[in-house]
């Protein structure tokens, strides 16, 4: 179902983040996730929506949405905190709701913005994966968004951030600013979990978009 925010549409990216998950479920059980907030409120193509499928787990999944990725997680075992914009009630609704159709009505659902040092972000539990799916947008919120996954990482240096992005421009780069925040990404090929093509879990996504998976952790004091 879509609405004019289109915060009821699975977006690409969200199947191929929830693939890398189910790929990786048994590593999941016990795991502290959160799945963190698209974009700003500016900009709402949201990534969750009711699950259909068993692929459901439980981080911290950051600008959740529908929370697809942030379900699967929940589904393997995993401890989820869900979030999206604390400026969008409509999207934090959409989040719960999500999780009462798939029977985890337990799961918190908190509301944070990209670039904004909030009180729920400060008393944040520990986590040990963060997950956001198509948050690299527009390139104007890029920044935000790294100084928010930098204060994370600097608050659980094991941890990781998870997330897929959609190749829309040849001149868009976050090289420079992990470089500013010290952070540093590897690439995670989607032939290596499957995700390789224009179907997945007996979706049409990711269709012919062209996704790409990352994974951005803290670099170490030499840089590496």
């Amino acid at each position: 179902v879509l609405d004019s925010q289109y915060g009821m549409y699975v977006w690409p990216c969200a199947v191929v983040l929830a693939q890398y998950l189910w790929v990786h479920r048994s590593s999941l059980p016990g795991k502290r996730v959160l799945e963190v907030p698209l974009t700003s409120p500016s900009h709402n193509p949201l990534v969750f929506s009711p699950l259909s499928h068993p692929l459901n787990t439980l981080w911290f999944q950051v600008g959740a949405g529908v929370s697809l990725p942030g379900v699967v997680a929940a589904k393997c075992g995993a401890e989820v905190i869900l979030s999206d914009s604390e400026e969008l009630p409509q999207c934090l609704q959409n989040c719960r709701q999500s999780c009462l159709m798939n029977d985890l009505p337990h799961i918190p659902v908190i509301g944070l913005t990209w670039g904004r040092v909030s009180p729920e972000l400060l008393s944040l539990a520990p986590v040990d994966i963060i997950l956001g799916s198509d948050v690299f947008f527009d390139p104007k919120d890029f920044e935000d968004i790294l100084t928010t996954v930098y204060f994370l990482l600097e608050k659980n240096p094991h941890a990781q951030f998870w997330t897929t992005y959609q190749v829309r421009s040849a001149d868009w780069s976050i090289e420079a600013l992990l470089c500013k925040w010290k952070l540093k990404n590897i690439q995670v090929p989607l032939h290596s979990f499957n995700a390789d093509k224009e179907h997945l879990a007996s979706s049409s996504l990711p269709g012919r978009h062209t996704i790409e998976m990352m994974i951005i952790s803290l670099a170490q004091p030499d840089g590496i």
